[in-house]
């Protein structure tokens, strides 16, 4: 399975199996992200896919320990996710994606796969996921954490923005919502709000630093720089509810 062989829709970039920069996010009400799509123009275009759901599947530990430890923003951080663009079922392309982030930087190694021979591989029933180093590297990461199994789905609406002859990357994720049930990314797109019906997250993809003309659009529009893990986001949630649970019955 080459990966070179496969164009990533939502991503406004080309395929690539490792990528390295800084994700810079930030949180916008409609107004802003309206503000800035129009000012975008004539520097960025949107990529060919225009709007695309894309569905992430995050495997965690039964305990969480993963997303626990996220939440407590270390210096170095894992994450791993099965991603879909559109869509997805047996035979559609997915990618298993490994998310590390060290002192900012983020680093990412991901393989084209499909939904069932993920499935296998992450049950442990078979340590070929696509072939390559990647693929090695993700063993190593499953064996490691031992037990690890569907924790939650994350949904969202991308556009994914380019710089004609640049390396600037970014996307606008609008309608962010979860769920911690039928973990499945070949059902239909439904979930829980992260945010008020209108905000946005945008993400800024950069291999360096935001360019000057961008940097003052964002000033402009006050827009704002936030921390903001849509499963972090997530587990919280579930995690509050689960807490209030528990106060009622000892009540």
């Amino acid at each position: 399975m080459a990966e070179a062989a496969f164009e990533i829709p939502g991503t406004g970039e080309a395929p690539v199996a490792v990528m390295k920069r800084c994700e810079l996010k930030y949180r916008m009400d409609r107004a802003q992200t309206d503000f800035l799509l129009r000012r975008l123009a004539g520097h960025m275009r949107a990529d060919r896919f225009g709007l695309t759901t894309i569905a992430s599947l995050y495997y965690d530990t039964p305990d969480r320990r993963l997303i626990r430890a996220s939440l407590e923003r270390p210096a170095f951080k894992e994450k791993l996710r099965l991603r879909s663009y559109g869509p997805a079922d047996a035979d559609s392309p997915v990618f298993l994606e490994l998310k590390r982030k060290a002192e900012g930087i983020v680093y990412k190694r991901r393989v084209r796969t499909t939904v069932p021979q993920a499935e296998r591989f992450m049950a442990g029933e078979s340590d070929d996921c696509a072939g390559g180093q990647i693929n090695r590297e993700l063993v190593r990461f499953r064996d490691f954490y031992g037990t690890l199994e569907p924790a939650c789905l994350i949904l969202y609406d991308r556009t994914a923005y380019f710089e004609p002859g640049g390396d600037l990357r970014l996307t606008v994720d609008a309608a962010p919502r979860y769920r911690t049930e039928a973990l499945d990314l070949t059902l239909p797109p439904e979930g829980i709000p992260l945010l008020p019906e209108g905000e946005a997250i945008l993400e800024l993809k950069v291999q360096d630093a935001v360019p000057l003309w961008l940097a003052a659009i964002l000033s402009e529009g006050r827009i704002r720089k936030t921390s903001f893990s849509k499963y972090g986001e997530a587990y919280e949630r579930e995690l509050l509810k689960t807490n209030r649970k528990a106060g009622e019955q000892n009540v």
